[in-house]
């Protein structure tokens, strides 16, 4: 059509040569155009729209308004048109569910401007093709499954693209170089993908950009010092990513700057003075790095600021005056530093504040009255040093509290009554006044709280009962009152608290039953009522409970039969110790039977009733047949008992005789097995020599025992190459897998090989009968060198250090091999003398579990109490990596202090975590460092690595760092002068 067109206006320019040929010649032209725009067969946007279609799956019919015989796709779903021309400008299909590629056939809608698919689930990689599309400004892949790297070639043909979002996808590689070259990009956003290496210093050659935000990455390295010439930059995000060192000097160049959040990296120094000129900057948030110094008194220069957090950071010194001066706050956070000194008054002039949290710091005086003034939603001045009562009229008269919904005054010093105004704040979610000096009781007006979700009084010198009238509170989630002077009885109309999921009365004088109505509670996940006087036998209702993760009675005057099924089947037994009149399997300790009296008949009464004495008759008849019928069923299951019991010992002696018998030959193929698999089992190595030294028989002597563990035993024993073994005899034989999984996983295990982590040399199988043939070290495990007289012996803060660091290493190692251990504590750490180096063992047993039941698993690693995550007690909460840096954490806490994770006294119950986490709030943490060091560490290092270690063991798994992360905080706590030096 097109030549026909130009070839008649040709002829007419030729041979007519006319105006008023050229006038119809332009109708003609624009008939021309008129029907090739009506013409779908030559329509590119109907057709790119239609092809990219059938790229993809529409569930939900969300597009079945895309039709090829529509003239024109302007009246289609998520279609934009330009009014004058009718082409497409812009495709929105966000959060449409739909799935597929996103492929190359939008190249034909040419004047695209707008392409956002975002909250959908295509998966593939990113078709680069996209960004030749010339008049393309956004594009929006974010909240999609998007798998690759960010193709190089994407941002080598921009032209006008201002905005490019591919957040929260699983993105993985570099940033790359190329983007440097979209010289229109004002918005840049990467954010929660899996990129990694630096920061591109030439971004910051993008004059244009006002926006960046690659947060929730692994990107490392220094923020580039480039940024200081940005001076169109208004919002950066590099929230968690592993960026280190300071600042860049004159960040403050970027004065357009509004929104900063560099919160959780490893970014260290001072606040550069420049930041001062920050006047438009509206939030700071630099939490979670390792900031230190004080806070400057030119932070009041920074006007704007409506967000401020500098929490979990080591900065100290007393929070400057002029801090009130920043007018315009909303929030303000500066907890877990190290300041000192009192909380300035004139923060009484941000009247705008929201939340306030200046918690876990060094803060002395009385408690600061006009913090109730403020009007705030959120209070929290937790682990701090402030004393005094806090019954204020500011309180009791003031009504600016009401707005009040978080309250954390716990772990202080405060004393007297708790001010009954609180009671009244019907406004309140969270109320944590615990580890105080408080007294009185518990007043009726607890009813009133019927909005909360937290109550914490406990670690007070409360008295009094609990009053009935706690049922009113019916928002209550957690209920803590434990270590108080509580006495009466538990109030039965606790059952209206239906949300409640932790119910924790410990340590108090309660007396009484345990009320059924307890079982009401269909929520419950946590309940403690130890070191109490309770008495009466238990409900039977409580196996209702399917929640329930934890449940413990100890230490009370409990009696009867323990509740059977539900929770109560794999119930430990430190959770009903101390009850001496309870029974059951659990405790080993069986019930008593109860026999009703033997009915005595006379046969020649002569009662006068003929009818009553005929009923007698007839009950000794019966009493006669079922004498006889339990004296046969005795019979025959003694008979049973002696046949089974000779059966039995003609199994052991095969077994025996069958351990006494299989042969073993060596062989350094990985992929082959040796010995025989008839009745003799199967062995595999996977290098080196299978010849015992010892013979086969004495492989599981006794004499040679290195110990025990919830999977199983260790023996040791010598090959014939002369290199010593650690066999492990499992003791999980009926909950394993089949034998096919079981040697998948062996060989999967064995192929693993890092200086830090035990070696997995080979294993044996038969179906009675399992053993772990691994790597033998020598220096026995960390748990006997620390604790055990025996093998006690003087480790230097620098061995302490790099047995941390060691074993963080071989962690780290295996969560990159998506290998969660599981069962991470101080007795699978081994110590080789040789080489001077540790070693993670036992790892990944679990595995062998075929399915990974947490209560199973649980009594299976009963000895790693206190190192174990509090996710295992809750069976809604996924297990993760995440569960070995907990025991990481207290590992830690293990190897500094030089003391058990739980220590048993006479009547108490000592958590090191805690202990150690008090001992912090304190400032007293360097008595706590073990006392074999005599003095002999560096405090700039120890009181890091202690930190490290609480942050490990956060009771949140969001908050716990992986492991390389860990790897790279301790390679910065480490002094340089000292990391040199060897294991002595």
């Amino acid at each position: 059509m097109q030549f026909a067109y130009l070839f008649t206006k040709y002829i007419c320019l030729v041979f007519l040569g006319t105006k008023m040929l050229w006038n119809i010649l332009t109708v003609l032209s624009l008939a021309l155009f008129l029907v090739h725009s009506l013409d779908p067969a030559f329509n590119d946007d109907v057709m790119g729209l239609i092809v990219f279609k059938a790229g993809f799956t529409d569930p939900k019919s969300k597009l079945a308004s895309w039709t090829e015989d529509d003239p024109s796709p302007c009246n289609w779903v998520g279609i934009n048109c330009y009014p004058q021309s009718n082409r497409v400008s812009e495709i929105l299909l966000d959060n449409f569910s739909l799935s597929g590629h996103i492929g190359r056939s939008l190249l034909r809608l040419q004047f695209l401007k707008v392409l956002s698919l975002s909250k959908n689930n295509f998966t593939g990689n990113i078709n680069p093709i996209l960004s030749q599309i010339p008049s393309l400004m956004v594009i929006d892949l974010s909240h999609n499954t998007l798998t690759g790297s960010i193709p190089d070639e994407f941002f080598q043909q921009c032209t006008s693209l201002q905005s490019v979002s591919f957040a929260n996808n699983n993105l993985t590689g570099q940033i790359p170089q190329s983007l440097t070259s979209c010289s229109t990009l004002q918005r840049v956003n990467f954010s929660s993908n899996r990129l990694s290496g630096p920061l591109p210093s030439a971004l910051w050659s993008l004059t244009s950009l006002q926006n960046l935000d690659v947060s929730d990455n692994l990107l490392e390295g220094e923020i580039p010092k480039a940024i200081e010439g940005l001076y169109s930059l208004r919002a950066i995000n590099l929230h968690k990513n592993k960026f280190t060192g300071w600042l860049p000097e004159n960040i403050g160049n970027c004065v357009q700057l509004k929104s900063i959040d560099l919160s959780d990296n490893l970014l260290s120094g001072g606040l550069p003075e420049s930041m001062r000129r920050l006047g438009f900057c509206t939030n700071l948030e630099l939490r979670s790095n390792l900031f230190n110094g004080e806070i400057p008194d030119w932070i009041a220069e920074m006007k704007s600021l409506k967000v401020l957090d500098l929490s979990a950071n080591n900065l100290s010194g007393r929070i400057p005056t002029s801090m009130g001066d920043v007018s315009l706050l909303k929030e303000l956070n500066l907890s877990n530093n190290y300041f000192v000194g009192s909380l300035p008054r004139s923060l009484m002039k941000c009247s705008d504040l929201v939340i306030l949290d200046i918690g876990n710091n060094f803060l002395t005086g009385n408690l600061p009255s006009w913090t109730f003034e403020l009007g705030v939603e959120s209070i929290s001045l937790f682990g701090n040093r402030f004393t005094g009562h806090i019954d204020y009229p500011s309180i009791s008269m003031g009504a600016s509290y009401r707005s009040l919904q978080v309250l954390d005054l716990s772990s202080n010093a405060l004393s007297g009554e708790i001010p009954a105004a609180i009671w009244n704040i019907s406004s309140l979610q969270v109320l944590n006044i615990s580890s105080n000096f408080l007294s009185g009781t518990i007043p009726e007006a607890v009813g009133k709280l019927n909005a909360t979700r937290i109550l914490d009084v406990s670690h007070n010198q409360l008295t009094g009962s609990i009053p009935n009238e706690i049922g009113s509170a019916v928002s209550l989630r957690e209920l803590k009152l434990r270590e108080n002077h509580l006495s009466g009885t538990i109030p039965a109309d606790i059952a209206n608290c239906s949300a409640l999921s932790s119910l924790d009365l410990s340590h108090n004088n309660l007396t009484g039953p345990i009320p059924p109505e307890i079982a009401k509670l269909a929520i419950l996940e946590v309940v403690d009522f130890s070191f109490n006087q309770f008495s009466g036998s238990l409900p039977k209702e409580l196996t209702n409970l399917s929640h329930l993760a934890t449940f413990n009675v100890s230490h009370n005057h409990l009696k009867g039969e323990l509740p059977v099924g539900g929770f109560f089947n794999t119930i430990s037994p430190s959770s009903v110790v101390g009850n001496p009149s309870l029974c059951g399997s659990v405790l080993n300790h069986s019930c008593p039977a109860v026999h009703p009296k033997p009915l005595v008949l006379n046969p020649n009464s002569s009662d006068p009733n003929h009818a009553s004495v005929t009923l007698l008759g007839h009950k000794r008849i019966m009493l006669s047949i079922s004498s006889l019928i339990a004296i046969g069923a005795a019979v025959f299951i003694g008979l049973g008992v002696v046949v089974v019991s000779i059966l039995n010992l003609h199994v052991r002696s095969s077994m025996a005789l069958s351990a006494a018998t299989f042969t073993l030959s060596g062989g350094d193929d990985f992929s082959h097995s040796h010995g025989t698999e008839a009745n003799l089992g199967k062995l595999v190595m996977f290098s080196g020599d299978a010849d015992f030294v010892v013979g086969t028989q004495a492989l599981l002597n006794k004499d040679n025992e290195l110990g025990r563990g919830g999977f199983g035993s260790v023996y040791k024993t010598e090959l014939g190459d002369g290199r010593s073994v650690a066999i492990k005899k499992l003791n999980i034989t009926s909950l394993i897998k089949s034998q096919e999984d079981f040697e998948r996983e062996m060989k999967s295990l064995g192929s693993i090989r890092h200086e830090n982590l035990v070696a997995l040399e080979g294993y044996y199988w038969t179906p009675s009968l399992q053993l772990l043939i691994n790597e033998y070290v020598s220096g026995g495990s960390l748990y006997k060198l620390l604790h055990e007289e025996s093998s006690k012996r003087s480790l230097s803060w620098q061995q302490r250090f790099n047995i941390i660091l060691d074993t963080a290493k071989g962690l780290a190692y295996l969560h990159q091999l998506n290998i969660i251990h599981y069962n991470m504590k101080s007795t699978n750490v081994l110590i080789d003398d040789g080489s001077a180096s540790t070693k993670v063992g036992d790892f990944a047993l679990a595995r062998l579990l075929p399915v990974l039941d947490r209560y199973i698993l649980s009594s299976k690693i009963q000895s790693a109490l206190g190192y174990m995550a509090p996710e295992f007690a809750c069976q809604t909460v996924k297990i993760t990596e995440k569960c070995d840096v907990y025991g990481f954490g207290i590992l830690i806490l293990e190897v500094v202090t030089g003391k058990r994770p739980v220590e048993y006294m006479e009547d108490d119950v000592i958590v090191l975590c805690d202990m150690v986490r008090g001992a912090l709030e304190e400032g007293r943490i360097e008595e706590y460092i073990d006392g074999r060091l005599q003095g002999n560490f560096p405090v700039e290092e120890a009181i890091p690595v202690v930190k490290l270690g609480l942050i490990c063991a956060s009771q949140v798994p969001s908050n716990r760092p992986d492991m390389e992360e860990v790897i790279k905080i301790l390679e910065l706590i480490r002094c340089p002068s000292e990391s040199q030096e060897e294991i002595e």
